[in-house]
């Protein structure tokens, strides 16, 4: 998963969630789509949080210079 994209890890995390919604896999399946489920999510999670520390570092004063600040979504 090291050269995985946050989009294509997203995708197979949505698509472990829809057969595991779907109740049609059996139980060994199941745990195998949960475990790789995890994976992704985990990758996702740490793509996101690099990403907002990437915003809070880049952030630009007026005067040319750099002013960290809080990363704060819109809800």
């Amino acid at each position: 998963m090291a050269t995985e994209k946050f989009e294509t890890s997203l995708k197979k995390l949505e698509d472990v969630v829809r057969r595991l919604e779907g109740g049609a896999l059996p139980l060994e399946d199941s745990l195998k789509a949960f475990e790789e489920g995890v994976k992704h999510a985990s990758f996702c999670a740490k793509k996101l949080d690099e990403a907002e520390r990437r915003v809070e570092v880049l952030l630009k004063r007026k005067d040319g210079s750099f002013n960290r600040e809080p990363f704060e979504p819109e809800e």
